[in-house]
């Protein structure tokens, strides 16, 4: 840490009434006279904004980056439902800082990537095939499952073209259930496959599927308990491709956690 003031580096010293017991503290002499400028321990971090100690800080990330549900984390350490959902939500936000700061382009020369899109939401009256809710538009890569998923308005050409060119890499194999919107893939520089299944799972002359992003729609869906409250959305994407990250890497989820926001 650098003093702001004289511009010396500042010493961690201990502090007795202070939240932390410890503060930044600078001791550079300048014309004679002690500098003596001091800062929170947490400033600048990413701890900055909350009151709660450094040990319940840690304590509630570990606690819901481990799936715990929030009434079971409140039993056991006693935290209000307020503390709670605000950290819940915090946690949140920092997780879709991760996925914006790692996602990169998938696919690429000699790989194949699945598209499709899902409609998440809940059937009106519980009946039919009228479901009203948030498209999302996702890829995995096979062989890696490298993957992403984006909520769109619709499903337009214009729209799911522009997420394809932002999402995949230039020369990739495609393969697509043929929704109409993916009928020029092959003029954007994609070789496009198809499979058709009204008739079909897999496509009988090119072995076509797309069973592994249709897959992920599942798993993505059991994932989110509220995923038709359209404000929350992008954050439970969010946290569904962090967990994915983290399987994907094979490292621990609250380690991956730390790291990113001691950067």
């Amino acid at each position: 840490m650098m003093c702001q003031k004289c511009g010396a580096e500042m010493k961690v010293r201990k502090r007795k009434g202070v939240p932390d017991g410890v503060v930044w503290v600078c001791r550079h002499t300048v014309a004679g006279e002690e500098c003596n400028s001091q800062r929170s321990l947490r400033f600048g971090s990413w701890f900055s904004c909350s009151k709660l100690t450094l040990e319940e800080i840690f304590i509630l990330t570990f606690e819901i980056l481990n799936l715990r549900k929030t009434c079971e984390i409140g039993k056991s350490w006693k935290f209000s439902a307020q503390t709670l959902c605000d950290w819940r939500s915090f946690v949140c936000e920092s997780m879709l800082d991760f996925v914006c700061e790692k996602s990169e382009k998938i696919g690429g020369k000699d790989k194949v990537v699945e598209i499709d899109e899902s409609k998440f939401g809940k059937r009106k009256y519980n009946r039919g095939h009228r479901v009203e809710g948030q498209w999302v538009f996702g890829g995995v890569e096979r062989g890696t499952g490298r993957l992403f998923l984006v909520a769109v308005h619709d499903r337009s050409k214009e729209t799911l073209m522009g997420c394809i060119e932002e999402w995949i890499e230039s020369g990739t194999t495609i393969y697509s259930d043929g929704w109409k919107s993916y009928k020029d893939l092959g003029k954007e520089g994609f070789e496009n496959l198809t499979v058709n299944h009204s008739i079909n799972f897999v496509d009988s002359e090119s072995s076509c599927h797309i069973n592994t992003i249709e897959s992920t729609w599942r798993h993505v869906k059991a994932s989110l308990p509220s995923y038709n409250r359209k404000c929350d959305f992008e954050f439970y994407l969010a946290v569904y491709m962090f967990y994915h990250f983290c399987v994907e890497v094979g490292e621990d989820p609250f380690n991956i956690f730390v790291e990113f926001i001691r950067n």
